[in-house]
């Protein structure tokens, strides 16, 4: 008969526990990408839908849920941010600002908080670089430390 002995069967092994420990930090690696990624489209499709409210009602949405999109969640189980900044009211001490504590948005915030759920207003806080921001008024859409 033949067959494998158990040094052979240990060899194998050994190889598939190096393999799997080599690709599963790209795996990782590549799932948040993934994450991210689909957080930042969300946010652009979220971003023109609000656009078109506003071209429509000249005026925007004072929340998600008056375009329908208030059930929306991010790819880590959270509804995404909204703030209406011109004419929402008083909402100064709430907007998202940049390094040099400037405003990102002058029309309205659009965000998710990212993985670990945390969020500030300045993006430079350490509880702030993981979220996926829409900044520059729509001409950025990606993860607030790369702003």
């Amino acid at each position: 008969m033949r067959g494998f002995t158990t040094v052979e069967l240990l060899i194998a092994i050994a190889i598939v526990v190096i393999a799997s420990a080599v690709a599963l930090p790209f795996y990782g690696a590549y799932a948040d990408r993934a994450e991210r990624s689909q957080a930042a489209a969300d946010l652009m499709r979220i971003d023109m839908t609000i656009e078109r409210f506003s071209m429509q009602n000249f005026n925007f949405p004072d929340a998600l849920a008056d375009i329908g999109l208030n059930g929306l969640l991010d790819p880590w189980g959270r509804p995404y941010a909204y703030l209406r900044i011109d004419g929402g009211g008083n909402v100064q001490g709430q907007v998202r600002k940049d390094r040099n504590l400037n405003p990102i948005n002058s029309d309205f915030d659009l965000y998710s908080v990212g993985p670990d759920g945390l969020s500030v207003a300045p993006l430079t806080a350490p509880r702030s670089r993981d979220d996926i921001v829409r900044a520059g008024n729509g001409s950025f859409f990606g993860v607030a430390e790369d702003f």
